[in-house]
C-alpha cells in the first residue's frame, strides 16, 4: 500500500522554534527578575486578547464596564497596595467607544437623536466651560470631578443608545444588575454576621468608622464606596425587582423576582441608610401612577401611607432590629444629623450669595478635600448631591441641572405612558420609577453621582428613550 505523507504547515517551522526561544528567555528572566515578569506577561496577553475581542464585539467591553462598576471598590479596598485600576473604568468606556467608531457602519447612529443624549451633551459642555470659573478651583480637581459628573454620563448615553437596541439587551441588563446586587447583599450579610476583611477594617480605622459605626453597630457598606451608596442602590434595584414581580410574567418568574426584591430590601435595611427610604417611597408612587390602574393606585397609596404611619408613629419592630430603629429616624424632623446638614446649608448660602456660578467643579466633596483644601467650600461637607451641585455650579448651574433631570424624568414618564407592549411597559415603569427614587434620594446623599448607581440610572434612561422603537417592533 502506498504510504500517505502528511505535510506539516510551513508556519510551524517558524512558530515552534520561536515559542521555544521565548519560553527559554522568559524562564531565564524569571530567575533573574522574579515572578512579577511572567505575571506581567500573562496580564499583557490577556489585555491584548480582551481589547481584540472588544474591537470585534464592542458590547462585550460595555458589559465588562457594567460589572466592573460593581466590583472596583471592593478590589481597591482589599488590596494591600492598590493597583492603578481606577482609570481602567474610564478605559473600558473609551475602548468601547473607539471600538464602536471602528465598526461604525454596523450601528444605527440615528438612535442618538433623542433628548437624553442631547441633554447629556449640553451638561458636558457646561462642565467644560466651568474650567474657567472665576472662583479659581483646581484644574486637577475639575478634571477628576467632571469625569463622573458629565463625561461618563455622555459616553454611557452614547454606548447605550448604539449598542443596546433590542429587548434581549434590556433583559440581559436587568439580569446583570439584579444578579450583582444580590451578590452585594450577601457580601454585606457576611460583613454583618461573620466579619470584615483586613482591608475593610483598615478602611474603617482610617476614619470611616465615624459614619459607619453608630452606637456600636456596623452600617453595612458591602462592595460599595459607603453605606449610603449601598443602601440607596439596594432600595433602587429592590424597587425595580418588586415592580417586575407584579408584571405580566410567568408565575415562577414572579416568585423569583419577589425573592430578589426581598433580599435587596433587606440589604437596604442593614445598610442603616435612612435616605434610601425616600428612594423607595417616591419610586413606589411613580410606579403606581404610571400603572394607569386607578384601583391599584388607590390601594398602593393606602398601603404605602400605612407603612409610613407605622414607621413614624409606632415602635413596632424596634425590639427586633436596631436597623429598624435607625430607619425610623429618617422621619424625625428633630434628628441631630438632619439639623447639622441644615446648618451647613445656611453657611453655604451666605458664602454662595456672591457666586452665581458656584465655586467650580471639584471644589466640594472628596475632590475638594484632595485638590482644593485651601478653599472654604471644601471644608463644609455637602451631605447631598443637590447641595454639591449648588456649591460647584452655583444657583445657575443648579437650576439647569435640576431642570435637565426633571425634563428627562417627565419625558420618560410620557414615553412609558404610551407603551403598548405590557411586558416592555412594566420593565420601563420599573426603570423610570427607580431613577426617580434615586434622584429624590440624592438630596440626602451623593447617590446619583456614585458607582454603580450613576451607570444604572444613565443606562435606564437610554432604554426608556429607546422604548417607542422597541414597542413598534413588538
Amino acid at each position: 500500500m502506498q504510504q500517505l505523507s502528511i505535510k506539516e504547515p510551513k508556519a510551524n517551522y517558524f512558530f515552534l522554534p520561536l515559542a521555544i526561544i521565548v519560553a527559554i528567555i522568559t524562564g531565564w528572566l524569571t530567575v533573574k527578575v522574579g515572578l512579577a515578569l511572567p505575571l506581567v506577561l500573562v496580564g499583557l496577553v490577556v489585555a491584548i486578547a480582551f481589547a481584540t475581542t472588544v474591537f470585534v464585539r464592542p458590547k462585550i467591553g460595555f458589559m465588562a464596564y457594567i460589572v466592573y462598576c460593581f466590583i472596583i471598590t471592593v478590589i481597591l479596598r482589599n488590596a494591600t497596595s492598590p493597583p492603578p485600576i481606577g482609570p481602567l473604568m474610564d478605559g473600558l468606556l473609551l475602548l468601547s467607544c473607539v471600538a464602536v467608531a471602528f465598526n461604525r457602519y454596523k450601528y444605527q447612529w440615528s438612535n442618538l437623536r433623542n433628548d437624553h443624549f442631547l441633554l447629556a451633551f449640553v451638561w458636558f459642555l457646561i462642565n467644560l466651560i466651568e474650567v474657567v470659573n472665576p472662583a479659581g478651583a483646581s484644574i486637577i480637581g475639575w478634571l477628576q470631578e467632571m469625569r463622573f459628573t458629565s463625561l461618563n454620563w455622555l459616553l454611557i448615553a452614547l454606548l447605550s443608545s448604539v449598542l443596546f437596541t433590542q429587548k434581549k439587551d434590556l433583559d440581559l441588563f436587568l439580569k446583570i444588575v439584579l444578579g450583582l446586587s444580590i451578590i452585594a447583599t450577601f457580601y454585606g450579610m457576611k460583613q454583618l454576621y461573620i466579619g470584615l476583611t483586613t482591608g475593610e477594617q483598615r478602611w474603617l480605622d482610617a476614619g470611616a468608622d465615624l459614619t459607619h459605626i453608630v452606637f456600636g453597630k456596623l452600617r453595612v457598606f458591602s462592595m460599595f464606596t459607603d453605606a449610603g451608596q449601598f443602601g440607596a442602590s439596594q432600595a433602587h434595584l429592590g424597587l425595580v425587582a418588586l415592580i417586575l414581580a407584579l408584571g405580566p410574567f410567568k408565575w415562577w418568574k414572579k416568585v423569583i423576582l419577589g425573592l430578589v426584591a426581598g433580599i435587596l430590601l433587606y440589604g437596604m435595611l442593614i445598610s442603616g441608610t435612612r435616605g434610601a427610604l425616600f428612594a423607595l417611597v417616591v419610586g413606589v408612587f411613580v410606579a403606581l401612577f404610571l400603572s394607569k390602574q386607578t384601583k391599584t393606585l388607590i390601594v398602593g397609596c393606602v398601603l404605602a401611607l400605612s407603612a409610613l404611619y407605622v414607621l413614624k408613629y409606632t415602635t413596632i419592630g424596634n425590639s427586633y432590629s436596631y436597623h429598624i430603629v435607625r430607619l425610623r429616624t429618617a422621619l424625625d424632623p428633630e434628628d441631630i444629623s438632619l439639623n447639622v446638614r441644615f446648618n451647613n446649608q445656611q453657611k453655604l448660602k451666605k458664602y454662595l450669595a456672591d457666586l452665581p456660578f458656584g465655586g467650580g467643579v471639584g471644589v466640594s466633596g472628596m475632590n475638594g478635600n484632595l485638590y482644593n483644601a485651601d478653599k472654604f467650600l471644601s471644608k463644609i461637607p455637602p451631605d447631598s448631591y443637590w447641595v454639591k451641585v449648588w456649591v460647584m455650579y452655583g444657583v445657575v448651574g443648579l437650576v439647569i441641572w435640576f431642570g435637565i433631570i426633571m425634563y428627562i424624568l417627565g419625558k420618560c414618564s410620557g414615553i412609558v405612558w404610551n407603551i403598548k407592549d405590557p411586558k416592555l411597559r412594566v420593565k420601563l415603569i420599573a426603570l423610570t420609577a427607580g431613577t426617580a427614587g434615586v434622584f429624590v434620594c440624592s438630596y440626602g446623599n451623593e447617590v446619583i453621582n456614585g458607582i454603580p448607581t450613576a451607570m444604572i440610572v444613565y443606562i435606564s434612561w437610554a432604554f426608556v428613550f429607546l422604548g417607542p422603537k422597541l414597542d413598534s417592533e413588538s
